[in-house]
């Protein structure tokens, strides 16, 4: 059985989601990174970088950080959300990258520089952040009004990693206004059973342990 170490973010959600999709047993640890767990030495143990998510595979006694690792990792050992055909399998990694190195640090700092940046903090930080945090979701968008999912026809992990980030969107204070393909993604992507056990099972967690 898998172990997962997450809070309710846009990174820790992707690996439940991927696991429901699956439909693989797991259990979920509650790492509340509002009070600063993720910096306990037991955590920084399993990911010395002190990030969620973490996933431990406890059959091959391993242990993998970093999200887009784990979701690439749990599609290869499975056999599915990523595809074998060359052309579909290399976008799905393409929109990974561009997740990983676009979407998502544009949205963390942005939402970081509008929330939690002290006081007289830089605007031009903030106004940059916010510019290229709404032309990721623009580019998405120009992505999704050609394609059914981000990579293709299918859905795959690609969706996945994208998904956290517009879940949370609100973090960097954006909406799904004027992005039609995005919010006809996103609609689709939240309907999925797998994806609504996810969300329910972190956010639970989550909320158990703050009202102990």
């Amino acid at each position: 059985m898998y172990q997962v170490y997450a809070f309710s973010t846009p990174n820790s959600v992707k690996v439940p989601i991927a696991l429901e999709e699956l439909g693989l047993q797991y259990e979920l640890h509650l790492v509340n990174v509002r009070k600063g767990e993720q910096k306990h030495a037991d955590f920084v143990a399993l990911n010395p970088n002190g990030k969620v998510p973490v996933l431990r595979d406890g059959e091959h006694g391993f242990t993998l950080s970093e999200s887009a690792a784990i979701l690439v990792y749990l599609a290869e050992r499975h056999g599915a959300l990523l595809a074998q055909e060359p052309v579909t399998r290399a976008r799905t990694f393409e929109q990974l990258f561009v997740h990983a190195s676009g979407l998502s640090p544009a949205f963390g700092q942005a939402g970081y520089f509008l929330r939690s940046a002290p006081s007289g903090s830089s605007e031009h930080a903030l106004d940059r952040f916010a510019q290229e945090a709404r032309r990721q979701l623009g580019l998405l968008d120009a992505v999704l009004s050609a394609r059914a999912f981000v990579a293709g026809d299918d859905f795959s992990i690609a969706d996945i990693a994208h998904f956290g980030w517009i879940w949370r969107r609100t973090f960097p204070d954006l909406t799904l206004d004027d992005m039609p393909n995005v919010q006809r993604w996103y609609d689709a992507v939240s309907n999925r059973p797998a994806v609504g056990r996810a969300i329910a099972r972190i956010e639970s967690l989550v909320e158990d342990r703050q009202a102990a």
